[in-house]
This record gives C-alpha cells, structure tokens and sequence, in this order.
C-alpha cells in the first residue's frame, strides 16, 4: 500500500484510518521498487488509502511506482488497485500512461447499498473509471488487449442475489475482465453490521454466473479479496505480452 496509512475518506466496511494526511513520500516508488526486486515476486499489486487532499490523488506516484517496478522487475505482473480520483480525467490518463497489466478499482457492494458502504463514492462513476481506463489505454498504446480491468464486491451486507446479478451485468457493461467476490467480515462493531454469512455453494453458484457473463476470470469464495490469487487471474495474453516486453527489454541490455 503505497501514499501513507490515512485515508481521506470514511468507508464504512473499512479499518483504515481516516483523516487528513500530514505528508507525501516523492520517493516512495524507488523504495517499493528495489523491495519488491529483492522478494523476487512474480506477480506485484500496488494499492493506496484514498488521497483527496493531493491535486491528482497521487496518480503520479502509482505511475511513478509502475515504471520503477518495470525498471527492477521487467517481466513482472504489474497490478493496480486504485480509488477513483473523483471521477477526474487527468488522474486516470496518468495512471494509464504507466501501463500497468490490470487496472483493479473495486465497486464493493450492489448500487443500493454503495451511499451505507461507501459515502463519498458512486456506483456510476466506479463503472466509469472501469469503462475509460480500457479506452485510455487503447489512446495510448493503440492496441486493444493492453490491459486488463478488475472489480470486487463484499456480499454480507444487505444486498439481494438478483441485486449482485445487476452488478455483476453492470460490470461486464463497463468490458471488465475479472471479478472477485467475498465475504464481508466486520471489522469492530463501529463500522457496518454483517446481515449474513453466505454459504461456500452460493460462491461457486455466483462464480459459475459470472463466468457465464463472460468474464475471463472469476474467484469468488468466503475469504477472496481483490488481491487473491492476483497472479493467477491474470489471464493467458497479459501473461504472453508481459514475456515479450521483459524480452525486449533483455535484448536491449535493460536489466
């Protein structure tokens, strides 16, 4: 997790802390990058607390940290699980820009609940983060297929199965990839009360929907969250390019 342990925003599912942050690290991404060269890790997800006190919401510093992960880890999946900016343009096109494999932005629960879940964001505007990060990165590379998006929801918390369905259509609207769905568990008894426990088959039945849908991968299970398995979702062309890419980058003597 990158931009500090403070959030700017209040979600109520969510045990970060809230407040306003009192400082920014310019050179956090050369620090994540040469700590994740020394784990050696195949697959890296890169996520925040939300910054809304930043101009940008520190988009440039997961940029920044995307290519200096492509510097000391060429070949490695790059993943990025990031809030919405607010909805601004700009933020998303910088992110982007860096090219990460998977754009992750999490819608967490069904349009109904998102106000209770999560109070300074919107279902439509999550969508569209979704839906223009693939155009945006089409601008840039002029390649469709150069990124793959991801989305997450917590079941538990009031919503109807025919209300996750809808989301679940919402999301394969927006052209997302990869979906994972999860248990929500309560924090402590100050955020959101837990209404129930869904059952291991109710999972692979919404697993089995998904796939039907058309999404390429799915992991849906009592304790998946949005890094699950991260580099096991990453589907067969992301992989293939991501070769490709640490092989130019080996002929060109970049190590």
């Amino acid at each position: 997790m990158i931009l500090g342990d403070v959030c700017t925003r209040a979600c109520g599912f969510c045990a970060v802390k809230t407040g306003r942050p009192t400082w920014n690290d310019e050179d956090e991404p050369r620090r994540v990058a040469e700590a994740v060269r020394r784990m050696a890790l195949e697959h890296c997800v890169v996520t925040s607390v939300a910054r809304d006190d930043l101009p940008d919401g520190g988009a440039h510093i997961f940029a920044e940290t995307i290519r200096a992960l492509r510097r000391e880890s060429p070949g490695m999946g790059v993943e990025v699980l990031i809030p919405d900016f607010n909805g601004d343009e700009a933020p998303l096109r910088t992110v982007m820009a860096a090219q990460p494999d998977i754009l992750n932005h999490n819608i967490e629960t069904v349009e109904r609940l998102q106000r209770a879940v999560r109070k300074r964001a919107r279902y439509d505007r999550s969508l569209g983060v979704l839906e223009r990060a693939k155009a945006y990165a089409v601008e840039i590379t002029g390649n469709t297929g150069t990124v793959h998006t991801k989305s997450s929801l917590m079941v538990g918390l009031g919503e109807t199965r025919e209300e996750l369905s809808q989301a679940f259509r919402d999301l394969r609207v927006v052209d997302c990839d990869i979906l994972t769905v999860g248990q929500y568990l309560r924090p402590t008894t100050n955020h959101l009360p837990l209404v129930r426990y869904y059952h291991p088959t109710e999972f692979a039945e919404m697993k089995a929907e998904a796939l039907e849908l058309g999404f390429k991968h799915v992991e849906s299970g009592p304790l998946v969250r949005s890094s699950y398995h991260a580099r096991d979702q990453v589907p067969v062309a992301a992989r293939q390019r991501r070769s490709s890419v640490a092989a130019a980058l080996a002929a060109n003597g970049v190590a």
